[in-house]
């Protein structure tokens, strides 16, 4: 038979314990809500874009060995600085969205623009993402569908299109030359 104060504390502590885990919960939603109240329409793409950058980097790793290529620090920091790029370009599709915003605004249209430009770009990035963990997993020796590389190809495509913007006679000539 268990003594009644033994009994007593093991009460106390797994009340304890249940309201550490609740206060835990209240922590994890209130970051969760912070972080797609700020980046709002960019939210999930940045999250998938986080998602990818690690597979990739895992999948990466794992086909070193199957490429013949060896898993250098200088390699990793290449690789590392690769990523952290990535983000750098998603910040400046931030930077585009928050002027066209301020023009908006300062036109006093009643619009508003939620971070299209970043998470566009956010979307490009991870499909390349996408694409590099495929190739990374072939490289591997697993069989891929078939149907996954064009797919995410047409959608890069598609969304290269959709915002293709004309260069100017001038800028043309540029490239040419």
């Amino acid at each position: 038979m268990t003594h009644p104060i033994l009994i007593c504390i093991i009460r106390k502590i797994k009340r304890k314990e249940r309201e550490n885990r609740e206060k835990v919960k209240e922590i994890i939603i209130g970051i969760v809500s912070m972080f797609f109240s700020f980046f709002g329409l960019l939210a999930i793409p940045l999250l998938l874009l986080v998602a990818s950058n690690i597979v990739d980097w895992i999948t990466g790793i794992m086909a070193c060995k199957n490429r013949g290529e060896k898993l250098t620090s200088e390699r990793s920091m290449k690789g590392i600085n690769k990523k952290v790029s990535m983000y750098l370009l998603v910040f400046v599709g931030f930077l585009i969205d928050v002027l066209i915003q301020y023009a908006i605004n300062t036109l006093g249209l009643p619009l508003v623009f939620p971070n299209i430009i970043a998470s566009i770009v956010a979307v490009w990035i991870t499909i390349n993402e996408i694409l590099s963990i495929i190739e990374n997993i072939d490289d591997i020796g697993l069989k891929i569908p078939p149907f996954l590389k064009p797919i995410l190809q047409r959608m890069q495509r598609e969304t290269e299109d959709k915002i293709s913007i004309e260069d100017s006679k001038e800028e043309k000539k540029e490239n040419k030359e």
